[in-house]
């Protein structure tokens, strides 16, 4: 067997013995190589969106009548709108595993065909719940924001044929919206593996400006052609975006990034160098031949930390459209050499040359006093902390930063509604609202304990048939059991501290059942309005409602008045 197929297997046997509760549903016990291929389905999901493990559970639609969409997340909704991805895998075993099987055809055409039906509110297909759920919600924000969808086909092959690559062709013809991706167990293994060392050549055309500055060893400013850029992405791959904090956008839901790929497509191209604003790199060490009138320079773990966008552009660009001259396209190059040690100043270059785009500052955010301090604090009662993001860590006493920022926000932040829709910004605008100074280790534990609890409770498909809201209204319901909580207790939140961690912790794992059902009253109480004649909520009502800043607050005066 591959080897990467081979560490992917074990990692994926690894997740179904430790989280058992994900595989529960009868077709998972009644054929256990289903276990393998959902594990297979939630890792992928996990690392190509970047998110955690749990989360990935949150987005499974694997199940009968599911139209061929396994899974589907449901992006940030920002002023270009939001992006849905939607996922559809296969785990191949035995001899399709050994000889590399092609994406299958009728899997893609099969997707095709539920594009055309799933988000039409007219239409009538049969899904399961859980799928329906999504698109209901997906339905709902689209009245206000424009969704572009992302169609992601993984598995542990190889991409799909040419003949369904014509068919993918055709129907985006039609479809401008409508993207689609491969992704394997070598994209799998190469995203979560730690980033080799890049040691490149780069071929710099023209006249380059090398000066030595106080703050860096030197810089160099010069121009490289599109073509370079393209295989210098093709030889190295995102291994050389590692420290770039911004994701790729895609170029057909992005305006810059489609101005970008007309520009390298029309005659235009010659003007690339006044049009963009160029890319910025940095090195350990750099060295060039400084008579040649091309340079040619030499560089150690170069790393491209601005300009992301315009390298992944051009790189999907001249895949595609392979018969175009891109030595004639020039970019703007900056180069820094800076000592690989001195994170705080990469992290502050990074920052303010990336300011003008959304970005993920959730790793330049790891190293401050605050996370820091957090660590060992949580350490000490017993949890383990990672600031840094790790997408194969599921153990239930770990504590992923990006978890407990979603909890501290909708519990003891109170604000449930900005954390569904807005996850990026709460490492950005919402930050120091967030982790505050006087933020403590018990406090964020207890936060995840009920942030996770609600959780698993908004997957049980009994509790969702008595009550319809939970998949929209579970970070209402962690608010709010966390105020009952405390309330219990007659505690405030700055009495949570270490010493009376135990008791709070003990009271929640007796009494939680208690504290949902006391929880979900008042969210029972606060739906009475939107019920029709037969006491029946449309599920469009519940996903509306709970993104409404008034209903958080007017449940937390109900709640006030309870106690």
């Amino acid at each position: 067997m591959n080897i990467n197929k081979s560490i992917i297997d074990q990692r994926i046997n690894k997740i179904v013995a430790d989280n058992p509760t994900w595989f529960l549903d009868n077709r998972m016990m009644s054929e256990p190589q289903r276990k393998t291929a959902r594990a297979f389905l939630i890792l992928g999901m996990a690392t190509y969106l970047d998110i955690e493990l749990e989360e990935g559970v949150n987005c499974l639609t694997d199940d009968g009548n599911d139209a061929g969409i396994d899974g589907v997340h449901i992006g940030d909704t920002t002023d270009e709108g939001f992006v849905v991805t939607l996922f559809q895998s296969k785990y191949y075993s035995g001899k399709k595993m050994e000889n590399d099987a092609n994406f299958e055809e009728n899997a893609i055409v099969k997707m095709i065909g539920a594009l055309q039906y799933i988000f039409d509110p007219n239409a009538t297909i049969t899904l399961n719940d859980k799928l329906k759920r999504k698109i209901v919600e997906i339905q709902d924000l689209a009245q206000n924001f424009i969704p572009t969808i992302r169609c992601v086909m993984m598995s542990n092959g190889i991409r799909w044929n040419e003949v369904a690559q014509e068919k993918i062709n055709y129907y985006q013809k039609e479809s401008s919206l409508v993207e689609f991706d491969f992704f394997n167990h070598d994209d799998i293994l190469r995203a979560i593996q730690t980033t080799k060392s890049i040691q490149a050549t780069l071929r710099l055309n023209g006249k380059a400006i090398t000066e030595e500055l106080p703050q860096f060893k030197r810089v160099m400013i010069g121009k490289i052609t599109a073509a370079t850029i393209a295989d210098l992405l093709e030889h190295y791959g995102d291994d050389l975006l590692e420290k770039n904090i911004r994701k790729y956008l895609g170029h057909r839901q992005n305006k810059i990034n489609q101005q970008i790929q007309q520009t390298l497509l029309s005659d235009k191209k010659e003007n690339f160098y006044l049009y963009n604003n160029g890319i910025t790199m940095i090195c350990s060490k750099f060295s060039e031949n400084g008579f040649a009138t091309d340079k040619m320079v030499k560089v150690d773990d170069l790393q491209i930390i601005n300009g992301g966008q315009t390298c992944k552009t051009i790189q999907h660009t001249v895949a595609n459209f392979p018969n175009i001259d891109y030595e004639k396209a020039f970019v703007m190059f900056r180069l820094y050499e800076i000592d690989k040690q001195d994170e705080e100043l990469i992290t502050n270059i990074t920052l303010t040359t990336n300011s003008q785009s959304p970005v993920d500052l959730r790793d330049l955010k790891a190293n401050d006093s605050i996370q820091r301090n957090l660590e060992t604090a949580i350490a000490d009662l017993g949890y383990i902390y990672k600031r840094k993001r790790e997408v194969f860590g599921s153990q239930v006493d770990s504590i992923a930063v990006a978890v407990a920022a979603e909890a501290v926000m909708a519990i003891w932040r109170e604000n449930p509604h900005i954390v569904k829709y807005q996850k990026a910004k709460l490492f950005g605008k919402y930050y120091d609202q967030i982790f505050t100074p006087t933020l403590n280790a018990s406090q964020v534990i207890m936060a995840v304990l009920i942030f996770r609890f609600c959780d698993n409770q908004r997957r049980k498909e009994t509790l969702i048939e008595q009550y319809p809201h939970l998949p929209y209204s579970h970070y209402v319901m962690a608010m709010l059991i966390g105020k009952l909580l405390l309330n219990r207790q007659n505690l405030t939140l700055k009495d949570l501290q270490h010493k009376e961690f135990p008791t709070i912790k003990q009271l929640f794992d007796t009494q939680k059942d208690v504290l949902f059902q006391e929880a979900n009253q008042l969210v029972l109480q606060s739906l009475t309005p939107l019920q029709n004649a037969k006491g029946v909520t449309e599920l469009r009502k519940l996903v509306a409602h709970f993104r409404q800043a008034e209903v958080i607050q007017d449940l937390l005066k109900k709640l006030n008045k309870v106690v």
